[in-house]
Formats: C-alpha cells, structure tokens, sequence
C-alpha cells in the first residue's frame, strides 16, 4: 500500500453543474467521495441492476497518471 500523499487534480465547473454540492466522502471509511448527477430538473435516471451509463456530473477532471476516478 502506498502512503498517503496530497494530489492535486484540476476541476473545471461546468454550466449544468450549479446548484450541486462538490463530491464528497459521505460514511466513514468510505472508498471513495459520492458525486451527484447533473441531470435536468425532472428528468431522473433509473439504471437496473447491472446496467451502465454515462451520467453527467457538471464537473470534468484532469486526473494524474496512475489514479481513477
């Protein structure tokens, strides 16, 4: 396991993206940070079990060599 370093990603804020609250973790000990869909006022999206999509988020990423998001 590596140690614990600062990493810094650039983030773009897209149009679609306000109103939405920046990702975060939101249990402890979670894996990852929880990010919201950027989807249009009454417009939800229900995937099935399995199911992939693409899912806007308002936000883009320029993420480092050898980390994912």
């Amino acid at each position: 396991m590596r140690p614990m370093q600062e990493i810094k990603v650039a983030v773009k804020i897209l149009p679609h993206f306000e109103g939405l609250p920046f990702p975060k973790y939101e249990t402890e000990g979670a894996a990852g940070m929880d990010v919201r869909a950027a989807l249009p006022e009454g417009e939800p999206m229900e995937l099935k079990p399995g199911q992939r999509a693409l899912v806007p988020t308002g936000l883009t990423f320029a993420i480092p060599h050898g980390y994912e998001m």
